[in-house]
């Protein structure tokens, strides 16, 4: 979604959850093959992690999201749009804004991870552009 299209835009309910769609290709690993639009080099994938998602909340409703900027052009703007939408809307929801530390392309950080698993019910990593 745009910035221009906006979270204050829409009209009540919560942002919508994105859901794995079929016919969406996921490679696999040792799948070579060119960078898409470059016809460069292979790019070996990586094995997948044992790591497993955060079980699903019932509900935010009193609950602290973290609204995380990981630096990418734009990420800033969308994070405050997201915080006014909560506020508006699900204003039991205590939202903190936060800058990723790091690399904006890179989970090198570890501090602001902690902060959340302690603090936090949940997180959106936001990602812009």
């Amino acid at each position: 979604m745009s910035p221009e299209a906006g979270v204050e835009k829409r009209l009540g309910g919560p942002p919508p959850v994105l859901q794995p769609q079929p016919g969406i290709f996921i490679p696999q690993p040792g799948m070579g093959g060119p960078r898409p639009g470059t016809g460069g080099p292979a790019v070996d994938m990586a094995a997948p992690s044992s790591f497993s998602p955060a079980r699903r909340l019932d509900t935010l409703e009193n609950k602290t999201v973290y609204l995380v900027d990981t630096g990418f052009g734009g990420s800033y703007l969308f994070m405050q749009q997201l915080q006014k939408w909560f506020a508006e809307h699900m204003p039991s929801v205590k939202t903190i804004r936060k800058r990723k530390t790091g690399h904006v392309f890179m989970d090198d950080t570890t501090d602001l991870w902690d902060e959340i698993k302690a603090k936090g019910h949940a997180a959106v990593l936001g990602v812009a552009g």
